[in-house]
């Protein structure tokens, strides 16, 4: 009697296992049906941390509300019904990824990993929008820069010195200032690569290297002891409180061309019915730029990305940089997953 009693428990455990996982596949299928919006599956926001995760955490939750509220009026006439979630990986090759998988819907990247996932990869994420910095700068470059000891006038007096680059994928750091010193046909001494901008700046500063690159903004307007003063932006601010004479010790000796400011993309494939999808696309880039406006968006947009504002873009408008980085033919995806 217990045999059997046994048996019959044993083949009620294995029913019921098997019950269970139908249960959860039909579950993740029921989800994965879902459109995108829906409770069960929100549009999904990524964003990479560029400083403290917890911070970028706190504002990246603060557009989610802002957007679900935002489309679900538009939409549905009501304060909810669009939902949305944020998430912050730990590096831009999980961003990659996740469209890859179709889990992530928009993100904020840099142009790297923006060619690298759009180009090389072939995954579904055409740029939509940009960064604003400063007063109206909707372009970025980089600099070279110098020590004023070091004789060095142009990017033609670099030849045979030493020399230090950001990171192999950095855009300002290494793709632009590196095609410039080709193309003028100069041929670099030693040079090393020092992971960050102000690191850059340092090196120079303390003679370590003869000349190095790093990013460019354009100087600001701020008011001191009641008068209007103009203030270094670019990579020789970071250091300036280490260094108060900076300014005088490093000098800039020549810029690369402009490229648009890092893109943000978003998936063109959200939804089937083609009429909505484009709806739904132009609504996020619609509540994208009215939040940029607001008190919190102003500040997610500098805590993000040094950033004062949004503005439109397309792929289009990447072409060049797109043909630089492509040119160098570097491993892109080698590069960043070193660097993450």
């Amino acid at each position: 009697m217990r045999n059997s009693e046994s048996m019959g428990v044993g083949k009620f455990k294995s029913l019921f296992k098997m019950l269970a996982v139908s249960v959860l596949v039909l579950s993740a299928a029921g989800c994965a049906n879902q459109p995108v919006g829906s409770k069960s599956r929100p549009f999904t926001m990524y964003f990479v941390p560029s400083v403290d995760s917890e911070q970028i955490t706190l504002t990246a939750n603060s557009v989610s509300k802002f957007l679900s509220e935002y489309i679900s009026k538009k939409l549905h006439n009501a304060p909810t019904g669009f939902y949305v979630k944020t998430a912050v990986p730990t590096s831009y090759i999980a961003v990659i990824e996740a469209f890859g998988t179709r889990k992530a819907d928009f993100a904020a990247v840099t142009t790297f990993s923006y060619i690298l996932g759009r180009d090389i990869k072939k995954y579904d994420m055409p740029a939509v929008l940009a960064v604003i910095r400063g007063d109206g700068e909707k372009t970025y470059k980089a600099q070279i820069v110098a020590h004023k000891d070091a004789k060095i006038k142009s990017v033609k007096d670099l030849e045979g010195k030493s020399f230090a680059f950001v990171d192999p994928a950095s855009t300002s750091g290494y793709v632009l200032p590196l095609k410039m010193i080709r193309d003028n046909g100069v041929k670099l001494g030693e040079t090393v690569f020092a992971q960050k901008h102000d690191n850059v700046i340092t090196m120079v500063y303390q003679r370590q290297v003869d000349a190095g690159a790093t990013y460019y903004s354009t100087p600001g307007i701020e008011e001191k002891n009641g008068k209007k003063v103009e203030v270094i932006r670019d990579a020789r601010a970071r250091v300036k409180t280490q260094f108060p004479d900076v300014e005088d010790k490093v000098k800039i000796v020549g810029f690369t061309d402009e490229i648009p400011n890092e893109p943000w993309v978003m998936r063109a494939d959200l939804l089937k019915d083609p009429v909505k999808n484009e709806e739904l696309r132009n609504l996020v880039i619609e509540g994208l730029l009215e939040f940029a406006k607001t008190e919190d968006g102003k500040k997610m947009l500098q805590i993000l990305a040094t950033g004062t504002g949004l503005f439109k873009v397309s792929d289009k408008d990447y072409d060049g940089i797109r043909q630089v980085i492509l040119d160098t033919a570097m491993d892109l995806e080698n590069l960043l997953r070193k660097k993450s």
